[in-house]
């Protein structure tokens, strides 16, 4: 299988990890804020000179799509773009709640084999980014943003235990309640879970414009204009 960096930047955690074999090799991630800019360059060298320092070649680079924050996905497609071009490799992306349905997939110790995964990334107020996967991460409800309420997902809950997975899964909580829905906030979309949906799209030659790709808000980014403070007085 291809050495492969992969970069993760849609939520408040920043990570870049190096893996090869469905292994990890070389791994950096912080979640105390929206410090991206910051961090990323530095996590991406130190994967790099594991990889040089072991005498591996870069063979792609699989960056997280979204959604998620739209600074912190430019952030991250900037520099997954830029390091493609500079090596003459292969971009993957990867669509980030698929990335979070996979790690449920992983830490959910007591899987049955029917069960349906709800991914969701936390929006405004009672807003998500999610999406529906059965276990072979095929799509049961297409990606959207949603508000939640009392009657979200109804149908899904209906027939199947359904997982929900990521930030925006505390709100659900709180609506949601269902016997056949269990919560797993604390899972977060990080580099190191990249592993097998870029080792799977690079075996596929799923690869992405390196020119022309853009990250996938969902919803197009609504920017606000900064209020006047004399506009006060």
């Amino acid at each position: 299988m291809p050495v492969i960096l992969n970069i993760e930047t849609s939520t408040s955690v920043c990570s870049a990890a190096l893996t090869a074999e469905g292994m990890v090799l070389a791994h950096r991630e912080n979640s105390d804020g929206r410090n991206h800019a910051a961090l990323l360059s530095d996590y991406i060298k130190y994967c790099i000179d594991f990889a040089r320092d072991k005498e591996m070649n870069l063979e792609a680079v699989a960056v997280s799509m979204g959604p998620g924050s739209y600074t912190g996905l430019r952030i991250g497609l900037s520099e997954a773009k830029g390091l493609a071009y500079a090596l003459g490799i292969p971009l993957i992306g990867i669509n980030t709640l698929e990335l979070l349905a996979t790690e449920a997939m992983w830490e959910y110790a007591d899987l049955q084999g029917d069960e349906l995964f709800a991914p969701m990334i936390d929006a405004r107020r009672m807003e998500v980014y999610t999406a529906v996967y059965d276990m072979a991460l095929q799509p049961v409800m297409p990606q959207q943003p949603l508000i939640l309420d009392a009657d979200s997902y109804r149908d899904e809950l209906a027939g199947h235990r359904v997982i929900f997975c990521g930030d925006g899964s505390t709100k659900a909580r709180d609506v949601i309640t269902s016997p056949n829905a269990i919560f797993l906030p604390d899972i977060v979309p990080l580099a190191s879970g990249m592993t097998a949906l870029a080792e799977r799209a690079y075996l596929h030659r799923q690869f992405i414009d390196i020119a022309y790709s853009t990250p996938n808000y969902i919803k197009e980014f609504q920017a606000t204009r900064p209020r006047n403070p004399l506009a006060q007085c």
